[in-house]
């Protein structure tokens, strides 16, 4: 059965010239995007009830935007003034350039990983005596606290922020020929939605081992994965997919 379809469980990126926009242009196919999960702060007494002050920690693990953004946003509701003094620790360049969006980058003490959080590993050694503040979601990939704990570090997390289902009750009845998933959680929410999903001629698309293993233990037939030695990008599984089918 050809590829005509296909919905994206993440919002549309705002990029102009994405790379689904390739993939829409080169396979003529049609793509719609829907966050099947969305993020939700949690309020400042919530993170006063799990023991966290502020002022007790002298550097912040930043793994994503969302981390970023309510990290700042419990502050502001805590009145307490980031001191100019606080070191970042940020997984990726893209988390450390958002970060401007709060602090003067140049006047601040900010340390960068490639893009895994182990990659941050060589920078906590250095600064191993520092109070480190986690602020994350509900959920937490295993690798961060293993790290944290294999460097021994003073640490603690903070659930700032918490992953809730979406209602996906209006697409009932609309079917696509592949739905995109990125992560555990947005499997989840497809089940969570339709208890009585039946795959038949859907085809599932996953990136990352997680989500592998989440559709696996769902009974889902993967046919389509990503990041591979040949295809590391969804869109470009995507596209050697549909190439094989459409012909």
């Amino acid at each position: 059965m050809k590829i005509k379809t296909i919905l994206v469980s993440q919002p549309e990126p705002k990029m102009e010239n994405s790379p689904y926009s390739r993939l829409i242009e080169k396979s003529k196919v049609k793509v719609d995007f829907r966050p099947f999960i969305h993020i939700e702060g949690v309020e400042a007494k919530t993170v006063r009830q799990q023991k966290i002050d502020l002022h007790d920690f002298t550097a912040i693990i930043l793994t994503s935007r969302n981390s970023v953004d309510h990290f700042f946003r419990i502050a502001e509701e805590m009145r307490f003034k980031v001191p100019d003094t606080m070191k970042y620790f940020c997984q990726s360049e893209a988390v450390a350039f958002y970060l401007q969006k709060y602090v003067v980058y140049r006047k601040r003490k900010i340390y960068v990983g490639k893009r895994l959080f182990g990659d941050l590993a060589p920078m906590f050694k250095k600064y191993k005596d520092e109070k480190f503040l986690l602020p994350s979601s509900d959920t937490l990939k295993p690798t961060v606290p293993e790290v944290l704990d294999e460097l021994k570090l003073n640490w603690t997390r903070g659930i700032f922020y918490k992953t809730v289902i979406s209602d996906l009750s209006d697409l009932r009845n609309v079917y696509y020929d592949v739905l995109v998933f990125f992560s555990p959680s947005g499997i989840e929410s497809l089940l969570k939605n339709f208890p009585d999903f039946e795959q038949k001629e859907t085809r599932i698309a996953v990136f990352g081992n997680s989500t592998v293993d989440a559709a696996t233990e769902a009974g889902l037939r993967i046919d389509i994965k990503a990041p591979t030695p040949e295809t590391p990008s969804m869109t470009m599984a995507l596209q050697k997919y549909i190439s094989s089918i459409n012909k």
